[in-house]
């Protein structure tokens, strides 16, 4: 009976373990929900840390907030911006394309706070 019992106990934990979330786990926007500036996995609490990957968009949420290098592709696939985030707002060079891969220039350039300083 004991052995038994022991045997249950290890093959709960097992599926408890191959259950539970991957800290590094990738999501698409469908997945989250916005609340107060903030993005949530649906149906949480806790802002959403995590790899974002849904093909047109891909980038990484710290604390529900884009943070770090973000990706974006036209339906075509080209590339349509490239550039970082840091607590949500654009920060740092970021390049823009039109859709035949050409530069936009009036929005390419350097981004401090989520404005443009420079070219």
């Amino acid at each position: 009976m004991k052995n038994s019992l022991t045997t249950l106990v290890m093959i709960l934990f097992v599926s408890l373990l191959a259950a539970a979330p991957s800290w590094s786990e990738e999501i698409s926007m469908d997945d989250l929900v916005e609340r107060d500036g903030l993005l949530y996995k649906k149906f949480t609490d806790v802002p959403f840390t995590g790899e974002i990957d849904e093909g047109s968009y891909q980038g990484s949420l710290k604390n529900g907030k884009p943070e770090g290098t973000w990706v974006a592709y036209h339906d075509n696939g080209q590339l349509k911006a490239k550039g970082a985030l840091k607590n949500g707002e654009q920060e740092g060079p970021w390049v823009y394309y039109s859709e035949d891969g050409t530069v936009i220039n009036d929005v390419t350039g350097t981004y401090k706070n989520g404005k443009k300083i420079s070219d």
